[in-house]
C-alpha cells in the first residue's frame, strides 16, 4: 500500500490512511477536484462519506473499498460542487444525511440532522466532533476526529487550506467571520500536530499554517 500523503487526482486510485480505530480513504472527483473522504470505523464497518461532490459511480466503488455500506454522508457546505452525486447517493445507500443548520436548506437533499457548532456525529466507535466555521457560507462545518492513540484529524470543507482561509469575495461571504472562527474555534482550540484534510487539493497541518495567521488577516484572504 502507497504510504499515505494527500495526493490525489480525478481519476486516479483513493488514498489510505491507516488508524488504530478509523480508516481515512481520500478521493479526488471531478473537474473541479473535489476531495471526497469515506471514514471507516474499524470495530463495526459503520462508514460516512464527506461531501458526496461528484461521480456518484466512483464514490459507490468507494463505498465497496470499505465495508461496502455507506451509513452516513456529511455535507461541509452547500456549494454546488459539493453534493452533485448526494442525491444519487442517497438514493442508493440510504445513509442518514448531515450538514451545517444554516445551509440545510439549499441542499439537494435535505439532511436529516442539521448541524450545529459542537455537536458530535458518531460513526461506529468513533466520534466526530462539529466545528462550524461562518464565511465560506453561512452553515459551512469542519468535523474533528480526536485520535485517542495520535493526533487530531479535521475535515476543513472550503474553510481552510494549505496557505489560507477558504473563498470570501462573494456576496454573502465574510473574511472578518470566516478568520474569527478559523482562528477561535480550530487554531485557539487544537494542537500544531492536527492534520487537515481540505475540500480540494493536498493537505496541511495546523503546525504549518499557524505561523501565516496574521499574515492572512492582513491581506483580507
Amino acid at each position: 500500500m502507497t504510504a499515505y500523503d494527500g495526493d490525489v487526482s480525478p481519476g486516479g486510485p483513493a488514498q489510505v490512511r491507516e488508524l488504530a480505530h478509523l480508516v481515512i480513504r481520500k478521493l479526488a472527483v471531478s473537474e473541479m477536484s473535489n476531495n471526497a473522504y469515506l471514514l471507516t470505523c474499524r470495530t463495526t464497518g459503520e462508514q460516512l462519506l464527506v461531501d458526496a461532490a461528484d461521480d456518484a459511480s466512483r464514490l459507490g466503488a468507494l463505498v465497496r473499498e470499505g465495508s461496502g455500506s455507506l451509513d452516513h454522508v456529511v455535507t461541509t457546505h452547500q456549494h454546488w460542487d459539493h453534493v452533485r452525486a448526494l442525491r444519487d447517493l442517497v438514493d442508493a445507500f440510504h445513509p442518514r444525511t448531515y450538514a451545517g443548520a444554516d445551509d440545510a436548506d439549499a441542499l439537494p437533499v435535505r439532511p436529516d440532522v442539521r448541524l450545529q457548532h459542537g455537536d458530535t456525529v458518531t460513526v461506529g466507535d468513533v466520534r466526530l466532533g462539529v466545528v462550524h466555521l461562518r464565511g465560506h457560507t453561512p452553515g459551512s462545518v469542519a468535523l474533528a476526529y480526536a485520535d485517542p492513540e495520535g493526533h487530531t484529524h479535521l475535515f476543513t470543507g472550503d474553510s481552510l487550506f494549505p496557505g489560507g482561509v477558504g473563498n470570501t469575495k462573494n456576496e454573502g461571504q465574510s473574511f472578518d467571520s470566516l478568520i474569527e472562527d478559523v482562528t477561535t474555534r480550530v487554531f485557539d482550540v487544537y494542537d500544531d500536530s492536527t492534520w487537515v484534510y481540505p475540500g480540494h487539493g493536498g493537505d496541511t497541518t495546523l503546525g504549518a499554517e499557524r505561523p501565516h495567521l496574521d499574515e492572512w488577516r492582513e491581506r483580507g484572504w
